[in-house]
């Protein structure tokens, strides 16, 4: 298909399948922003196709998932990744977000910033939260890495003193399923009350199973929060609305991941991306085209709020009210 016929079939699918869903106030609590330059090495396929991620970027983006809708604000953060200049792209995201007043910025930290620096970076420069990732865990291979090699318990101690957020995506093949991560989390939550921990792709959720039988490891926990983010199986959405409540659910996009076709499946105990880069979407019955994977995260999420029974006030909260409670938005 030609760059305007995907165009059509995007807005079309959008229109049927969630007009009637999206509210008007939506605040996207995941999503990156970035420019080519600051990659000092390889840069991945993503950052090629879109080489600067700014909040005008960002917002064109979005609009081709959710058209007719606006984005009130969002949790912005840089793209983690071995081969990036850090502090170049931190001082991006506060220069795109400092003159939002909808919007807030996490600071991009890794596990060798000594946590005073952090302290006063977070304060110089306004930022709302920390984001950590695991490709700074050292060793490798850094997809078994545990929480503490790559956000040290002395920065989650800034976060607990500062009230800052922390966006954590766990890894582990297991995820929130996993007895180790379970611990860190609700030892790191009751210790640090102030710290507020938001954990990105519903609990790594990409395989729902992970996040329905760990869940509830968490219960009970006040300052736990999970976005929505890339998450493309049923599943995990329920299990964290039943088991921490709707207001511990947050709508994330993870800009520009929601701009890759393809989608997440669940495999027995683990999860495989399909995209155009890996798969032939070609079948006998009929013509195949796949969608963004930021529309399937959100036809996702309209099937469970349908099957919770949830009403529109209560979905409301995951776009909007649940995100302005936890950073002061008016």
């Amino acid at each position: 298909m030609t760059g305007l016929e995907d165009h059509d079939f995007d807005e079309a699918l959008s229109r049927r399948e969630l007009e009637n869903f999206i509210p008007d106030r939506i605040f996207d609590a995941h999503a990156h922003l970035y420019r080519r330059d600051f990659f000092r090495g390889s840069v991945p396929d993503l950052v090629t196709k879109y080489p600067k991620m700014g909040l005008d970027q960002f917002r064109h983006s979005i609009g081709k998932i959710i058209p007719n809708r606006h984005i009130r604000g969002g949790l912005f953060f840089g793209w983690p990744d071995p081969e990036i200049d850090i502090e170049a792209n931190n001082d991006f995201v506060r220069d795109q977000v400092e003159h939002d007043p909808s919007s807030r910025a996490q600071m991009l930290i890794t596990p060798e910033m000594d946590p005073e620096f952090v302290r006063e970076r977070v304060k110089r420069d306004g930022f709302s939260g920390l984001k950590c990732y695991h490709v700074y865990a050292g060793k490798g291979p850094t997809f078994n890495a545990t929480i503490p090699s790559y956000l040290p318990e002395a920065h989650v101690r800034i976060a607990h003193d500062e009230g800052l957020s922390i966006t954590l995506h766990m890894v582990r093949p297991r995820a929130i399923a996993d007895p180790e991560n379970q611990g860190t989390i609700r030892a790191w939550a009751a210790k640090y009350p102030n710290a507020r921990f938001i954990l990105a792709h519903a609990a790594r959720g990409f395989n729902p199973y992970h996040t329905i039988e760990g869940i509830g490891s968490l219960k009970g926990l006040n300052n736990i929060w999970c976005d929505t983010s890339a998450v493309t199986e049923g599943g995990a959405f329920e299990a964290i609305v039943r088991t921490l409540g709707v207001e511990r659910l947050l709508y994330g996009s993870d800009s520009p991941v929601s701009l890759i076709r393809g989608r997440c499946v669940a495999i027995a105990d683990s999860f495989l991306w399909l995209s155009e880069a890996n798969t032939k979407f070609t079948v006998p019955y009929g013509n195949l085209h796949p969608a963004l994977v930021g529309f399937e995260s959100l036809r996702v999420l309209k099937l469970a709020c349908l099957n919770l029974g949830l009403s529109d006030s209560q979905v409301e909260k995951i776009f909007w009210q649940n995100a302005a409670e936890l950073y002061g938005l008016e």
